[in-house]
């Protein structure tokens, strides 16, 4: 497995969608999961990905709620104790308990569909999970629905929590008789109320009258003005419930000793069903961006191949929805026989890049197991080396320009990419003196093909275009442009070179007709009577696309006003001509 360059996720904005699924994550755990996502070339193990991510896109859409309602990362809590003597401490036993129960509710979901013959992906990942109803079976006995220890987790703890409400309730009744006493006294006024300071309860007395209250001050007010005094008769009875306090303290933690002991034989176990419910929370974050993008589980085959259907670059169409505008879809065949090499050409902003990335993109979040924006019926291959050379990687470091890092990165693609290959490469040849350029370019190119690489390569060379056209495994492609407006369409077409629409371009921005008539006659009559036929055929096979389509429109609108007005009439056709009928 190759990926060149090295930041090859960020070429091609993977590291963005990456985010995206992350967002969608419920737990911390899933978000790990998220950063764990890799490229893959078994097919058999992507096919299983996208398969657990389809199937969950349809729980989404078909199922009133799934129980994936808990899932707090356990793995340090629970390797903490597998050392002996160690213990969990109530708030990760009360977490641990309601991820158990989580994991048992999504095992008998899958375990009941699985009956109806539904999400046999998802089922076969839970059969890895082992449950054991002791252990929830085992917290509940010393833990209530809320999270608190019950008093009947220990004998012990159950008398030391009933002398604990016996004390206190002789400090209430102690001390309210004590405040009512010093109200009729004068001592307190009538608006004051009993306060608690360091869990004890005290009286507010104005500061000059603290030395007629025996007790202990425990606290004053920032003024100075009120003290909180403690009396005497009730400073014993707090010590002591301090101390019962405390012990309570010691005999929950031997109750949690204990628990921890009772798990400790099923540590592998949990830790194991955690990892599942990381991952049942990834494969719900891939599902969700899926519906969010309109993604499908397309066709695999095995072998390097792209014929895909309205394929649309994920990012952008995020992005242009805000806007209410929508994306141009794409329409892309590859194979290893006669359209190995496409190569794209058409005006600047035409969007030969977004077709780039947009095939980079899918193919690479595919094989990184999720469902993609492509039509169902669109086929995908499995590559082993994605190769992309796009932007500007000129470096200060190396001392290099763009164009050798350019030629660098053509250097690596000769001698790593082959027929399991997929290259992606961006304004090939530009860069240098463009004769010169378009001479190497066309080189490079030709050793490409005769390794057998698959890929896109946009170019406004038309050397590159003329040796397309006649070079067996190698397809022009052309981004449209419409004429009469004077703006790019963002489709692509197949067999046809593209026209970059320089003269057209600069006269709609108001170059000066003597200065383009100059360079008309500098650049060569020759050159500009195949740039103006590559656009007549551009032009003309718009016109005869639009004349098909209309045809197709009015041929559906008749047949559906034939079968409105005679029913029978189609079917009767059918009938004569040999279809098959019901019955």
């Amino acid at each position: 497995m190759v990926l060149y360059p090295k930041n090859f996720e960020e070429k091609v904005g993977f590291d963005k969608v990456r985010e995206k699924i992350k967002a969608h994550c419920m737990s911390d755990m899933g978000r790990e999961k998220t950063d764990q996502i890799r490229f893959s070339t078994s097919p058999g193990f992507i096919r299983r990905l996208v398969e657990q991510v389809d199937e969950f896109k349809d729980i989404l859409e078909m199922e009133e709620n799934f129980p994936l309602e808990h899932c707090s990362p356990m793995r340090e809590s629970l390797e903490k104790i597998r050392t002996e003597g160690r213990y969990l401490e109530v708030e990760e036993v009360h977490r641990l308990r309601r991820n158990q129960s989580t994991i048992r509710n999504i095992l008998s979901f899958l375990k009941n569909k699985n009956g109806e013959g539904k999400y046999p992906g998802l089922y076969q990942l839970s059969k890895k999970v082992a449950f054991y109803p002791y252990i929830p079976d085992r917290i509940d006995q010393i833990l209530t629905n809320k999270g608190e220890i019950k008093d009947t987790a220990s004998p012990e703890l159950k008398r030391l929590r009933r002398e604990i409400a016996e004390k206190e309730s002789g400090i209430s009744s102690r001390i309210t008789r004590i405040f009512k006493d010093l109200k009729q006294q004068g001592m307190v006024e009538e608006d004051s109320s009993l306060a608690i300071r360091e869990g004890r309860s005290v009286i507010p007395i104005d500061s000059r009258l603290k030395r007629k209250v025996p007790g202990v001050i425990q606290d004053e007010s920032g003024s100075g003005k009120t003290v909180y005094i403690e009396p005497n008769e009730i400073v014993e009875i707090n010590n002591q419930l301090k101390e019962l306090r405390y012990e309570v303290r010691r005999e929950i933690i031997k109750i949690l000793t204990q628990l921890a002991d009772d798990l400790r034989p099923y540590l592998d176990e949990m830790i194991q069903a955690m990892d599942f419910l990381a991952t049942v929370d990834l494969i719900r974050a891939k599902a969700l961006f899926a519906r969010e993008i309109n993604a499908e589980k397309p066709a695999m085959v095995k072998h390097p191949h792209i014929r895909w259907y309205r394929a649309m670059h994920p990012l952008l169409y995020l992005n242009l929805k805000k806007e209410n505008r929508q994306v141009v879809p794409l329409d892309i065949a590859l194979d290893n026989k006669d359209q190995r090499i496409l190569v794209i050409s058409g005006p600047n902003a035409g969007g030969k890049s977004v077709c780039l990335t947009t095939t980079g993109l899918i193919q690479y979040m595919f094989q990184c197991g999720l469902l993609v924006p492509v039509k169902q019926e669109s086929e995908l291959g499995i590559f082993k080396k994605l190769f992309i050379n796009i932007g500007d990687d000129q470096s200060i470091e190396n001392d290099l320009s763009t164009y050798s890092s350019h030629l660098l990165n053509m250097k690596n693609f000769i001698k790593h990419a082959g027929e399991q290959s997929l290259m992606l490469i961006d304004e090939f040849g530009a860069g240098t003196e463009p004769v010169l350029g378009g001479a190497i370019a066309e080189a490079i190119l030709d050793r490409l093909n005769h390794n057998r690489v698959m890929g896109l390569i946009t170019t406004h060379y038309s050397n590159l275009k003329h040796f397309a056209s006649s070079t067996q495994g190698i397809e022009n492609g052309a981004m449209l442009f419409d004429t009469d407006n004077m703006s790019p369409l963002y489709q692509l077409t197949i067999g046809e070179p593209g026209s970059s629409f320089a003269f057209e371009i600069a006269k709609k921005i108001g170059l000066p007709g003597d200065v383009l008539q100059d360079a008309s006659s500098k650049v060569g009559k020759e050159h500009i009577n195949y740039d103006k036929n590559l656009k007549d055929i551009i032009r003309d096979k718009r016109y005869w696309e639009k004349k098909r389509q209309s045809i197709r429109d009015k041929e559906k609108k008749t047949g559906k006003n034939a079968q409105r007005l005679w029913p029978g009439a189609l079917v009767g056709q059918k009938n004569e001509e040999g279809s098959q009928t019901a019955g």
